[in-house]
């Protein structure tokens, strides 16, 4: 069954997170252009359009696959907020409110997985 990824709060809420990581990651160090910053970014996209490529899916185990992408994205990007936030890239108070948003959004996916396969 196929999904408009555009009417899923998954997907919306994942859109916000990626807006707002490339607004923080302005103000990261040039030496991190190619490294740390880059692959936050990418990690970001990457929750967003495995939850819209999966959408278009033909069942809800395909589409299920690439939400357990998703959820790995954002594992890997609460990692890459973290060692930023040791670097000092980040304020404390604003990585806290990054992961907050993570966590959320892993929690909305893993309910969005059960609902596909009840």
């Amino acid at each position: 069954m196929k999904h408009n990824f555009k009417h899923l709060n998954i997907w919306k809420l994942s859109i916000e997170l990626a807006d707002e990581i490339y607004v923080i990651t302005n103000s990261f160090p040039k030496n991190e252009e190619f490294g740390l910053k880059s692959q936050i970014r990418r990690c970001t996209v990457s929750v967003a359009s495995n939850i819209a490529e999966g959408s278009s899916r033909s069942s809800n185990k395909d589409f299920n696959r690439f939400l357990e992408i998703s959820l790995g994205s954002l594992y890997e990007l609460q990692t890459q907020i973290i060692i930023s936030d040791n670097r000092k890239y980040i304020e404390t108070s604003k990585t806290e409110e990054i992961e907050n948003k993570i966590i959320e959004l892993q929690r909305m996916i893993s309910g969005f997985q059960k609902n596909l396969t009840s």
